[in-house]
């Protein structure tokens, strides 16, 4: 096996990442938790009591996370350092309460989350305020320029920052609470079809290359643009653009809460921290929303006013991307066309925005299943195949897909037969919100929406927690990279039927309380 297979095992844990550690913060909050709990009220508790007219109130805030540089960044199968912060990143938090049901969203600009940073954050809030953990849904944006927070592919976590990172997060769902105030709350859709690409194509025979277990596939993942050999894409998209909006009774917007399937865009400077188009959206929407705020009288103050807060979440866009595969690309400088997107989707969530007709108040309410599923495991014949790889291999650091697979293969040689994560729906009067732990593809997304009992249905991923690839029982049957096993892909072939049939439950739970 080797040195460097030694020096892989030091560095695993056969499950997601534990972070962060015995003296991080979620141990000093659970120490508190007792005594915090005497004081939790009914309506923090979210035992739905009957909301009172007029009693609907919501409150957004942020929360800086930007790391310092020298820490890796997630998003490639090489590790990189953070060297230049472009943008600062941050947790970004909705808050809304009917009287009776507390709810909290939260958006936070990183690759992915382990479960463990994100139920620390939860059990924090929980200590401080007494909302309850199944009321919060936490999500990642997928920036691919953000400090890693569990370790995939060759990236590992600095575990400061995890710790950072926790209470940041808690941070900011304490500070939206402080800042709720009498609202009133809207949804919509709209769509941005032109900036959404399914990222798997059906290619002509003998046109795709072996995969890093030797095999072929059917399908591969980010063909070559442009080229002859481009058969047709293996999916659909979702153009669909959803937005939650709140704002305050003099119609003074508190804050933007929108979704759309599309993983990221990318074209970030080498070694730049950045937020990607989800944080450049957020800054675009403020600009575009500024300038319809309401004017004041005279001498009136908007200094205690709490920031406008945007925030945009990962839809289903574990298949999606934002290449457009039958055109041939052009070189562009950094940023360019991330900028680009995010202006085409904060101009459709204005126009949706100016169509909502906001009410007083709804009912609010959460529901939470936990999943257990089963891990695709590695045979030992793969074993053997993949210590004889590493075993070759020059350095600690893997170079060839090969070699990152198999290291990859032995990683996963220690996890479990099975794990079990959160699967979390939210009611926002006839919007629900769907909360997956995964890279979810377009198909499951349209799925719930064309199976949900609800008027208004999307599909947060990434959240409450990090567990790979969800493609679908088909797209495992035609392979590609999501479905190549990994950390980045190990749920069992069946996975995504389980998940759909499991949120329907939940989805007919709440739409009959």
């Amino acid at each position: 096996m080797g040195v460097q297979l030694r020096h892989v095992q030091r560095r695993h844990t056969s499950q997601p990442p534990a972070s962060p550690s015995r003296r991080s913060v979620a141990w000093r909050a659970t120490s508190v938790l007792c005594v915090l709990l005497l004081g939790i009220t009914s309506d923090a508790l979210g035992l739905g009591v009957a909301p009172a007219p007029g009693s609907f109130r919501a409150g957004a805030a942020t929360s800086n996370i930007t790391p310092k540089l020298g820490l890796s960044i997630s998003g490639s199968m090489q590790d990189k350092k953070v060297e230049h912060i472009h943008d600062e990143l941050h947790a970004r938090a909705l808050v809304l309460d009917d009287g009776a049901t507390r709810l909290a969203i939260v958006v936070v600009d990183s690759c992915m989350i382990p479960r463990q940073v994100y139920d620390a954050a939860k059990r924090l809030v929980h200590a401080h305020t007494g909302l309850p953990v199944q009321n919060v849904l936490m999500s990642a944006t997928h920036t691919h320029s953000a400090p890693a927070a569990g370790s995939v592919f060759q990236s590992d976590p600095d575990q400061e920052y995890l710790e950072l990172l926790t209470v940041r997060i808690a941070d900011a769902v304490r500070q939206a609470i402080n800042n709720l105030e009498p609202a009133e709350i809207g949804w919509g859709v709209g769509g941005v079809p032109d900036q959404v690409f399914n990222r798997r194509w059906k290619m002509r025979p003998g046109s795709i290359p072996p995969n890093p277990f030797g095999d072929v596939d059917d399908v591969q993942m980010n063909p070559p643009a442009a080229s002859p050999d481009l058969v047709e894409p293996a999916g659909p998209t979702d153009p669909e653009l959803s937005i939650i909006s709140a704002r305050a009774l003099d119609g003074r917007p508190i804050a933007l809460f929108a979704n759309y399937s599309l993983h990221y865009v990318g074209g970030i400077g080498p070694g730049h921290a950045s937020a990607d188009y989800f944080g450049a959206f957020a800054r675009r929407i403020e600009e575009l929303l500024r300038s319809r705020s309401p004017k004041r009288s005279e001498g009136e103050s908007q200094a205690n006013d709490p920031p406008f807060v945007a925030a945009l979440s990962n839809g289903t866009s574990g298949n999606i991307n934002n290449i457009n595969f039958r055109e041939a690309q052009k070189s562009m400088p950094p940023y360019v066309q991330m900028h680009r997107v995010a202006h085409d989707v904060a101009a459709e969530a204005l126009r949706v925005y100016e169509t909502l007709q906001h009410k007083p108040g709804v009912a609010l309410d959460a529901r939470t299943t936990e999943l257990t599923l089963g891990v695709r495991l590695p045979s030992a014949k793969d074993l053997d195949r993949a210590r004889r790889i590493v075993s070759r291999a020059k350095g600690p650091n893997m170079d060839t897909r090969e070699e990152i697979y198999a290291r990859e293969t032995l990683f996963l040689s220690e996890y479990p037969k099975s794990v079990s994560f959160i699967l979390q729906a939210l009611r926002i009067g006839d919007l629900v919100i769907a909360a997956i732990p995964c890279e979810v593809f377009v198909e499951i997304g349209l799925e719930l929406k064309e199976q949900s009992p609800f008027k208004h249905t999307f599909t947060v991923s990434l959240a409450n927690g990090y567990n790979g690839y969800l493609p679908t029982p088909e797209h495992h049957k035609l392979g590609g990279y999501e479905t190549w096993r990994a950390r980045s892909s190990y749920l069992e072939v069946e996975a995504s039927p389980k998940i759909v049939g499991a949120l329907l439950e939940l989805f007919q739970g709440l739409h009959a309380s």
